[in-house]
């Protein structure tokens, strides 16, 4: 079961918004127990007084890490050297990593090697080698709450069905997986297409605006829908054929 895996969270709060964690540990616990949290930085620095607030709501560890030398990120090292840590010491399903520095790359791609799922987190500005290392990369953007917005504010992020279907490497993609995943009479299980795409890519319907794969199907409008088992299972086709 899904909610039986354990993940650790490894926080860079140099490179990533504090607005976002609530966002990030409802994502993580889609997918298993965040029971390792640490977020690392100079908690001395003003800088870190938002971060700082948000420890105890969420039972994040602090990791105090001095900046040794003028223009280095000791963040990083200190991070790569738990990590590594926690790979040996801890019987751990996966890894989340929030962070927008491309520099955790080879980390991602260790990991990945010992069969340890990586769960990446950063700003829009992460560098693309990094976001398609993970097995699974969703913008902070998509993840920050604030109190005073307002719910209709919160879709603005949605996008339309034009918007989909003009995204020629999301269509490629949908239609791939429909395709490896079709039966003798062309219908998919949507469960199956969605997991040959996380095993492909590191793609969430989240940074479409959509919490679930399901509901970005719909409002695509690229695919015929049959709903089964007293419509609790989606099977989809593609509608050109």
């Amino acid at each position: 079961m899904s909610q039986d895996k354990k993940i650790a969270l490894l926080i860079d709060c140099d490179n990533v918004s504090h607005k976002s964690i609530e966002g990030v540990i409802n994502e993580l616990s889609k997918y298993g127990k965040v029971n390792i949290r640490n977020a690392y930085g100079n908690w001395k620095s003003d800088a870190m007084k938002g971060w700082e607030a948000e420890l105890h709501p969420h039972a994040i560890k602090p990791v105090q890490q001095f900046a040794y030398t003028s223009g280095k990120n000791a963040t990083d090292a200190a991070m790569i050297i738990d990590a590594m840590d926690l790979l040996y010491t801890q019987q751990l399903d996966g890894f989340a990593l929030m962070t927008s520095d491309s520099d955790f790359t080879p980390l991602v791609m260790r990991l990945l090697a010992n069969g340890i799922t990586v769960y990446g987190f950063g700003e829009k500005k992460t560098p693309m080698p990094f976001v398609k290392a993970c097995s699974l990369f969703i913008y902070t953007e998509n993840l920050e709450q604030d109190e005073e917005e307002k719910p209709a504010d919160r879709t603005r992020t949605k996008k339309s069905r034009n918007e989909l279907r003009q995204d020629a490497w999301l269509v490629k993609l949908l239609r791939t997986a429909v395709e490896q995943c079709a039966d003798e009479d062309g219908w998919s299980h949507l469960g199956q297409v969605g997991q040959y795409i996380s095993n492909k890519t590191s793609f969430s319907p989240v940074n479409y605006g959509y919490k679930k794969l399901s509901d970005l199907i719909r409002v695509s409008d690229l695919f015929e829908m049959n709903m089964r088992k007293d419509n609790s299972v989606m099977y989809i086709k593609d509608a050109r054929k």
